[in-house]
């Protein structure tokens, strides 16, 4: 820290208890009192270097008093300055530095300790110290806008705040790497001219490594709030990135706000403020003033901050119980990268005595609101971005961020659902909330439901009915349609629609085998044909093509079968659905698996006679004579 030395008289000041007294050898003449302590001192030193005093002890010696006493309650600094003051006017040494310059310059002001009252006076001496030394440098600078926090407005009234201020913007605005700070200033190696690490004034050839963006992050977190907010304020208008000052509010309120460090890991960011000496925690007061600035700080830009960041602010907002706005602006920030959230960071726990609920549901409800809304602004999606890959469940599918979202809130609804204080209609309300195009696959939602009904075994059948309304059958993988034929916790009716589009499945996976055979079989063909002769190519293809169409024919048929088998289906439930009793539930499914049966059954064969009709005429013709073979051989027992 840079400094420079006043006076060329030995200290001749001794404190004794709350008073101090100058050892010149002559008694004292006049007494200064400012705050507690005392000052025994004369007059001639201070009324040559100050026009306050000059007046004060003027006044004092019209009233006749035999000795002088002068009171300075309000003296920028206080008696320690006022120490450092009377040792200049008696020329005793002294250091100026970036620690004392701004009180001393607001109280020689206070004092009129101009020129007119001595050359080289104490105003003349600090301006310059402040202007050449302490704004050139970045340690000294923030030294000194640290030293403007207890005399703010004296600070103020001379500029000195700003002026401080400008310099440590304009510094942080500049590519540390061009002037040497923060290297210089935080005791790193010295530099040859050509950029060299030096060793005993010998260049070594290494190039010092290069300072990062956030150098002075943890430097201006020491500074209180006021000032850092005027601070990054002038950054803003510097042109400095919104992410850089995203990223310095972010370590200021980790550094200040103790609950956003309690479901951190460890990171570079925490080791770095483990090296921060913890002095004693804010109020909840000044915990809440400090996170609803923060947030008016911020920039209302997705991605400038982590997500698990923001959802740290909101649960201390709602711990701490700031303004309606605050929650609500963090909400929005939160909804607007939900795609990048974790299932952990849902999992706010509900802190206010009006909700039953273990978990925060109606945060998370607007916050999805709030996500929906900007992805339908920015087209982000829509139906049409979901095509038939992700549909069936593709792999190959890219997911869009609003199918994350639908993923992320079928895990948290799955988490949520055993809680028995979670009402049917707010469960329902957060998972209709969710696009259908946005679930390729119904899997996670049918999970949640299924807790939910293990977890709300009294629910109404009817109430039943409408969860699983939520749901679409056609949407749910093969297990799902397994393990959901089989769940007794489920609606009749919904079982029956899941046997039906697990029967639709299967056939066609069926079917799809066996046109993946032919088209297999009809491509080799084709490339034989056409390496023997061009015609009989075309001719293979176009009969390839003829059994296709004939294919895809027979699969209209079917198709049209099982609708009705399905309308007759639901005919028979809802005459069997009057009379109560498992013997009633077990014929439904004993037809219901019959038919299952049969309908694949008819599906292979359809699948099977299309393929090859001249193989089949000669198993029937040898099926009827090994049936007249038996026929003879069992005649003459009877």
């Amino acid at each position: 820290m840079a400094c420079v030395k006043l006076g060329s008289k030995s200290d001749a000041f001794q404190r004794q208890g709350q008073a101090w007294f100058c050892t010149t050898g002559l008694p004292s003449d006049i007494v200064v009192e400012v705050g507690e302590m005392s000052f025994h001192l004369h007059k001639f030193p201070l009324l040559s270097r100050s026009g306050v005093m000059e007046r004060l002890i003027a006044e004092a010696s019209e009233e006749g008093e035999e000795k002088c006493v002068i009171r300075l309650p309000n003296i920028p600094g206080g008696a320690k300055t006022f120490e450092l003051i009377a040792k200049f006017c008696y020329g005793v040494k002294l250091e100026l530095t970036a620690s004392n310059v701004v009180c001393l310059r607001c109280a020689s002001e206070h004092l009129e300790m101009t020129e007119e009252y001595g050359e080289g006076n104490l105003i003349t001496k600090t301006e310059i110290f402040l202007n050449q030394v302490v704004l050139r440098n970045w340690k000294d600078s923030l030294k000194a806008l640290q030293s403007c926090e207890d005399i703010l407005p004296h600070a103020d009234e001379l500029h000195i705040t700003k002026r401080c201020i400008e310099s440590l913007a304009t510094k942080a605005s500049t590519d540390p790497n061009l002037f040497g700070w923060p290297i210089m200033d935080h005791g790193g190696p010295m530099q040859s001219p050509g950029g060299s690490v030096l060793w005993n004034g010998i260049s070594t050839g290494a190039r010092p490594k290069k300072a990062s963006s956030d150098w002075w992050y943890e430097d201006v977190s020491s500074l209180r709030f006021t000032l850092y907010k005027r601070l990054i304020s002038a950054m803003g208008t510097r042109g400095i990135k919104p992410e850089i000052i995203a990223g310095s509010l972010t370590f200021y309120a980790r550094k200040y706000l103790p609950g956003l460090n309690r479901r951190q890991g460890i990171t570079e960011s925490s080791t770095r403020l483990a090296s921060v000496s913890l002095g004693a925690p804010p109020s909840e007061e000044e915990q809440k003033d400090l996170l609803e600035e923060v947030d008016r700080l911020l920039p209302m830009q997705k991605g400038l901050v982590p997500t698990k960041f923001l959802f740290g602010l909101l649960r201390t907002a709602t711990i701490i119980r700031a303004s309606p706005s605050c929650i609500s602006n963090l909400e929005k920030r939160v909804g607007m990268q939900l795609d990048e959230a974790m299932l952990e960071d849902l999992l706010m726990p509900s802190f206010s005595y009006s909700t039953e609920t273990l978990y925060n549901v109606d945060c998370v409800q607007r916050i999805l609101e709030h996500f929906l809304a900007m992805d339908q602004t920015t087209g982000g999606g829509s139906p049409c971005a979901v095509d038939d890959g992700q549909l069936i469940g593709s792999p190959s599918a890219s997911l869009t961020p609003v199918t994350m979202v639908a993923k992320l809130i079928d895990g948290y609804l799955a988490e949520v659902a055993p809680d028995i204080n979670l009402k049917l209609p707010k469960f329902e309300a957060l998972a209709a909330a969710v696009p259908d195009f946005a679930r390729p696959l119904d899997d996670g939602l049918y999970r949640a439901i299924d807790i939910y009904l293990k977890s709300h075994p009294w629910l109404a059948e009817s109430d039943r009915e409408q969860l699983c309304r939520l749901m679409d059958c056609q949407k749910l993988s093969l297990e799902a349609c397994t393990h959901a034929a089989q769940n007794e916790r489920l609606p009749l009716r919904i079982i029956v629609q899941v046997l039906f589009f697990e029967q639709l499945q299967l056939r066609t996976s069926i079917a799809g085998c066996f046109l993946v055979s032919d088209n297999l079989d009809g491509s080799r063909q084709l490339r034989s044909g056409l390496g023997t002769s061009g015609e009989g190519g075309w001719a293979t293809a176009v009969r390839e093509n003829q059994v296709l169409k004939v294919g895809m024919d027979n699969m209209r048929m079917r198709v049209s079968e099982l609708e009705k088998e399905c309308s007759n289906m639901r005919q028979e439930i809802e005459k069997l659905g009057r009379v109560k009793g498992s013997s009633t539930w077990g014929s439904v499914s004993k037809k219901l698996g019959f038919r299952m049966k049969s309908q694949m059954c008819s599906a292979q064969e359809g699948s099977v006679s299309n393929q090859s009709k001249g193989s089949g005429k000669t198993e029937k013709v040898k099926v009827k004579d090994r049936h007249g073979k038996h026929r003879k051989n069992l005649s003459p027992e009877r």
